[in-house]
């Protein structure tokens, strides 16, 4: 892991609203000012990842539906851009509740925008895929790569990467999980699946956290931390994919009124019981073919029944982030529990988007073999195949060594690349390594 300048300057900026202070907007490197920028320090956050090639490449990357396969349904994108504008509407309830003291809209949407940054090619496989692959060096994780890409590779060009010195609000707000890789591995006795940062990422939540006096001692009371803001972006996240995954499930002919009520038979009682209010609003709406305008609906019910409640913690002290929690109304809690549910059994456990994921974690399988045998161990004084674009390959290459701490450099590299890609992007990639007679030109097309 690269060395990060961690800033410690405390120049005043100005504030839009006393909910935040210097600690919030603090960057964690020194931000070059623009004299005449009118931006707030989170528009600045919000702005860097809206016009970011790391934001743009997710319109081709898996949701629930490969990309490319259904043109109509939502991408990783979509859901994006889905889930920042609900977590902006959320933050604008909010501060109608309290309009003197309350979550930023604009930081709120930021984190909306950022949250899925560093999801890999073909969906939830590719994650569990990639991790599988780097448990000997240390894992991959959405979220911990999301970080990554903010504090180390959102600016990446020929000459180097950097990040975008992100707030400290901003980069918290993005924090859903905050155990590291080894402190869980330590814990639990093997490698987590998932939920952690890396072990090289350390230092980045120590300055998000650096004031506090106390600790969490655990990983799962790490994981338990969640800024306002962070948990604002949770529930907007789970909204559009309870909500709008059901849209794309009923387009694509996974979810049909007959499924759905056989699902349901097949429920334990107790379980029955509580989802069939939600059933009788969404049959309806299905047979009748008025579900856009019912989903339209629940969003506003989503976000109005959001609640700030005052709390109380090791963190409270630091910063009005960690003085408030979400509450969201039970009822909407528990339709979102049941629409997802609904979408696991019925949709993500179909064959037909199983053997698409069976396809997809192959297909990276196979890319990280060769870019291993090829780029990682064992090292060879001979010059590699030049597989990869530039810069990516030299800079894998000026990677010598045989040490561990050399070799998981390389693996990161490496899955910094792969992670990145889109699935048409992996999809060629692997066409060009695997099958005879594919156009071997333009890598990155």
């Amino acid at each position: 892991m690269p060395v990060i300048a961690l800033n410690t300057s405390s120049t005043p900026i100005p504030l839009l609203t006393p909910f935040y202070s210097d600690f919030d907007t603090q960057t964690l490197e020194e931000r070059k000012s623009v004299a005449d920028d009118a931006r707030s320090p989170f528009q600045v956050d919000r702005d860097r990842v809206l016009f970011s090639y790391a934001f743009r490449r997710l319109q081709s990357k898996t949701q629930v539906f490969q990309s490319g396969e259904y043109d109509f349904y939502r991408t990783r994108l979509t859901h994006t851009l889905e889930v920042a504008r609900i977590a902006r509407s959320v933050a604008e309830a909010l501060a109608q509740q309290s309009p003197r003291c309350h979550p930023d809209p604009d930081l709120v949407e930021a984190v909306g925008y950022a949250h899925d940054l560093g999801h890999p090619p073909f969906g939830h496989i590719g994650e569990r895929k990639l991790n599988e692959l780097m448990a000997p060096y240390g894992g991959f994780e959405g979220n911990a790569q999301t970080l990554r890409i903010l504090t180390h590779l959102i600016f990446e060009n020929s000459k180097g990467s950097r990040g975008m010195e992100p707030t400290r609000a901003f980069l918290d707000g993005v924090l859903k999980y905050k155990a590291l890789h080894g402190e869980r591995k330590t814990a639990e006795g093997k490698a987590p699946h998932n939920h952690f940062l890396y072990d090289g990422q350390a230092a980045l939540r120590e300055w998000a956290f650096h004031r506090a006096h106390t600790l969490p001692q655990t990983p799962d009371a790490w994981n338990a931390v969640k800024s306002i803001e962070c948990q604002i972006m949770d529930w907007a996240d789970d909204t559009a994919y309870s909500l709008h995954d059901i849209v794309d499930g009923v387009r694509a002919g996974f979810l049909t009124p007959d499924r759905i009520r056989r699902w349901l038979e097949g429920l334990p009682r107790e379980e029955n019981a509580r989802y069939a209010p939600f059933a009788d609003l969404l049959l309806p709406a299905i047979e009748k073919e008025r579900l856009e305008a019912y989903i339209a609906r629940r969003i506003g019910r989503y976000i109005n029944g959001c609640r700030l409640v005052p709390a109380t913690g090791p963190f409270a002290a630091l910063s009005h982030r960690y003085c408030y929690r979400l509450d969201v109304d039970p009822e909407m809690v528990a339709e979102s529990e049941f629409k997802k549910r609904l979408a696991t059994a019925l949709i993500f456990r179909h064959p037909a988007i199983q053997q698409v994921e069976f396809r997809g974690g192959h297909a990276l399988e196979r890319l990280f073999d060769a870019l291993r045998d090829n780029y990682i161990a064992p090292w060879r004084d001979a010059r590699p195949l030049a597989i990869l674009p530039e810069p990516v390959g030299s800079r894998i290459q000026a990677v010598k060594g045989n040490e561990p701490e050399a070799v998981a450099v390389r693996a990161r590299l490496i899955c910094d690349y792969l992670s990145g890609l889109t699935d048409p992007q992996a999809i060629r990639l692997y066409s060009r390594l695997y099958q005879p007679g594919v156009e071997s030109l333009g890598l990155q097309g």
